[in-house]
């Protein structure tokens, strides 16, 4: 479904400033599967779903969705096959319009002039009702009048209205409040099992990475060091991890976020 092909990337190349944010990295990600991503700060995560979005421009490398080579394709075309939230709940969404006016632009039917059916109307209250949040009574209200964990909410419902190939969830709701948080994740986990969508998640709360989805990667200095799914990551332990990550780069896990999640 999703194949990436030794892709390399390099922020500033020929400066002092010069980085290798992606180091020959491959990667398979078969139809329906929901990975989670973890990482210290600076491993690639964001850097990789940029990647995949079409955000950044790899060196080189192949980057194919469904056997299609979307490589050099630009990300406004890629946006209509990949959803991507990001953990500013502040994207994503026009602040200035109304619930329904974001939903009816989301779901793609037309421009500023066409009217919104009963049918869409009734399909966006359904959808909002599943987030447990009460917006499904406050379509008329302007969205920037709604909390973070609202409007991420709201998010995820737009970037899934109509599913997309590949939803990308760069730490989605590292900005919410615990309960609201809990929320977003359990809805995130009925919409990607519901509509069997192909998912990547990135987290830094090691226990969501073993909890959620079917696999789960670990990402270093630009590349994937670990990857689990099946009955040896149904086991693992948040420890089992640390151990791990030591083992397969020589250091220990220094990220203040993921030891204390």
């Amino acid at each position: 479904m999703l194949d990436i092909r030794n892709v390399s990337l390099t922020f500033d190349p020929g400066t002092m400033d010069e980085k290798k944010a992606i180091r020959n990295l491959s990667f398979h990600a078969d139809k329906g599967e929901f990975i989670t991503v973890i990482g210290a700060n600076g491993a690639g995560k964001s850097t990789l779903f940029s990647v995949i979005s079409g955000g950044n421009r790899v060196d080189c490398g192949q980057i194919l969705l469904d056997g299609n080579d979307i490589t050099n394709v630009p990300e406004h075309i890629r946006s209509r096959r990949i959803g991507r939230l990001f953990q500013d709940p502040m994207k994503g969404s026009a602040p200035g319009m109304t619930i329904e006016e974001n939903l009816f632009l989301a779901a793609g039917h037309g421009g500023w002039f066409a009217g919104v059916s009963k049918s869409d109307r009734e399909r966006f209250r359904e959808r909002l009702s599943a987030l447990g949040m009460g917006l499904e009574d406050r379509m008329n209200h302007k969205v920037g009048l709604l909390s973070g964990g609202q409007r991420q909410a709201l998010t995820l419902i737009m970037a899934t209205l109509n599913p997309p190939d590949l939803l990308l969830l760069d730490e989605h709701t590292a900005a919410l409040d615990p309960g609201t948080a809990e929320k977003v994740l359990k809805v995130t986990s009925d919409i990607v099992r519901e509509n069997k969508l192909t998912c990547m998640m990135i987290t830094h709360n090691m226990q969501s990475a073993l909890d959620l989805g079917t696999r789960t990667v670990m990402m270093d200095h630009g590349n994937i060091i670990l990857d689990y799914s099946g009955d040896e990551r149904a086991h693992l332990t948040v420890n089992d991890l640390m151990k791990s990550f030591r083992e397969k780069s020589g250091a220990a896990l220094n990220n203040d976020r993921m030891l204390l999640s």
